[in-house]
């Protein structure tokens, strides 16, 4: 109870949300369900009446109390930023929010391929034409490892604006960032990370530090993927040497709801909190875990079969990630993701040579060896020869534009025929998901590579997401 305390103590956006619920009231504001649904239905009731707003909820209508803004203020100064906001539009609002920012429709973006499909939709918002770097691959697991200095230095000759990232990758590891970003700062040129994969980092001696400690110029990061925030909530913070404060907050507000809701704005706050009050002890406490966890199941395998810290150099991959690299046990990992989901577990991703399983802050032992118990014989059954790792589509095909991402988003289209589709520009983005990282970007060319190796994805059991044609018979492309 007295940590639960310390911490409400620590939050001024959380004690706010349970302050409302500690006191009647008559609300003639929205929400409409007055946080009396359950009068006209139990069901609804159960999912709305614990929602509450931030005008006229958290803070007055007016915001008189500007608690939002001292949260956020606390927010920035925890991590040693200029400019920090609350979203409840997630990372893929933050992101949008700062490429919006950064210049004007026409100006050049360095960008990592590894980016996540909201990055290329800002893009397209923005006006901002990218200019893609490509990630070095590990030659054993075929793992992206990052943008090599050599790959930024290549872009940096065609006079970037600013310097997109994606920090951790999907899979865990990092680039070397901070000679990149002296690169880039060299030249005057921001640097923002979507780092919505990295909200823990910084915060023990075991994990890397954040972006912004490492000299970032903007850090995005979910507060509900590796940290326990609630859907949807997300963090833009901002170092403003590089970066206009001004422009950051106007683009902001211009893609974010008017009507943000009040408990992810105070789960985020929370979540501050709890990292700043208990941060090093819980995150020890989950790297220990995620350590055990994978050497109870590997000892039951003679070839290694997650990816471990130690097969990357020194702070280039988050100890707390879990990925098996089920290539190695000759299995199919979405054979593996329905063998899980039949026992009740859920997997975050599964293709045929990998799984990803996200351990939190709010996961204990108990549940590791609960899914170590169930994980082991599972693998056993499905075991067979070992086979070579197959380097993923999302990160093997290297983009042949034809013509800008806005002018392909924008442009007159057609429906053809896969095989028709070959040697055509892509009208969609396209990708598998989880993770998001597009195969194709409109603008680009559907080659033979990316058209059946989409198709062999999904017959696989891969989500594929965002074609206009889910079925992948027919593709819209730029008519010619």
């Amino acid at each position: 109870m007295e940590k639960r305390n310390e911490l409400r103590r620590s939050a001024p956006l959380l004690d706010a949300y349970l302050s409302y619920f500690e006191v009647d009231h008559t609300p003639f504001t929205i929400p409409g369900h007055k946080q009396r649904a359950s009068q006209i239905d139990v069901g609804l009731g159960a999912v709305v009446d614990s929602d509450i707003p931030l005008y006229g909820g958290l803070d007055e209508i007016k915001l008189t109390n500007q608690i939002l803004a001292k949260s956020e203020k606390i927010a920035a100064q925890f991590w040693s930023a200029d400019f920090a906001r609350f979203s409840t539009g997630g990372s893929t609002h933050a992101n949008q929010a700062v490429i919006l920012a950064l210049g004007k429709p026409g100006d050049k973006v360095a960008v990592s391929r590894t980016a996540h499909r909201s990055v290329l939709s800002a893009l397209v918002l923005a006006g901002l034409e990218p200019i893609w770097m490509n990630p070095e691959l590990d030659g054993a697991t075929g793992v992206p490892i990052g943008i090599a200095v050599t790959e930024l230095q290549r872009t940096l000759k065609e006079s970037p604006i600013a310097i997109l990232l994606t920090e951790p990758g999907y899979l865990g590891t990092l680039s070397d960032l901070k000679p990149l970003i002296a690169a880039a700062h060299e030249k005057s040129i921001p640097v923002i990370v979507d780092a919505a994969w990295g909200g823990h980092f910084g915060f023990h001696p075991d994990l890397p530090q954040h972006v912004i400690a490492q000299g970032a110029d903007a850090l995005i990061t979910s507060v509900h993927k590796a940290l326990p925030g609630y859907s949807a909530s997300a963090l833009l913070l901002a170092k403003t040497k590089f970066i206009s404060a001004e422009r950051l907050e106007q683009s902001f507000e211009t893609t974010h709801t008017t009507s943000p809701a009040g408990a992810p704005l105070a789960s985020i706050d929370a979540v501050r909190a709890l990292l700043q009050t208990r941060g090093t002890e819980l995150l020890g406490a989950l790297i220990e875990n995620v350590a055990q966890f994978k050497l109870s199941v590997q000892a039951n395998f003679d070839l290694p079969i997650f990816l471990n810290p130690s097969d990357f150099s020194a702070g280039r991959f988050d100890p707390a990630k879990i990925v098996l690299r089920v290539q190695q046990l000759g299995a199919a990992g979405v054979e593996i993701e329905r063998a899980l989901i039949a026992q009740g577990i859920r997997v975050e991703m599964a293709d045929n040579d990998t799984i990803v399983f996200l351990a939190t802050l709010a996961d204990t032992k108990e549940d590791f060896q609960a899914l170590a118990m169930t994980l082991v014989p599972i693998l056993k059954n499905l075991q067979k020869a070992p086979r070579e790792s197959a380097t993923a589509l999302s990160w093997s095909v290297v983009p042949e534009i034809a013509t800008s991402m806005r002018d392909a988003y924008f442009a007159r289209t057609e429906m053809v025929s896969a095989s028709e589709a070959i040697g055509r520009i892509s009208a969609d983005l396209i990708a598998p998901y989880p993770p998001g990282v597009a195969v194709v970007a409109p603008g680009e060319v559907l080659t033979e590579q990316i058209v059946s190796g989409l198709s062999a994805s999904q017959k696989a059991g891969v989500r594929i997401a965002y074609a206009t044609d889910p079925t992948l018979k027919s593709y819209r492309v730029v008519k010619n």
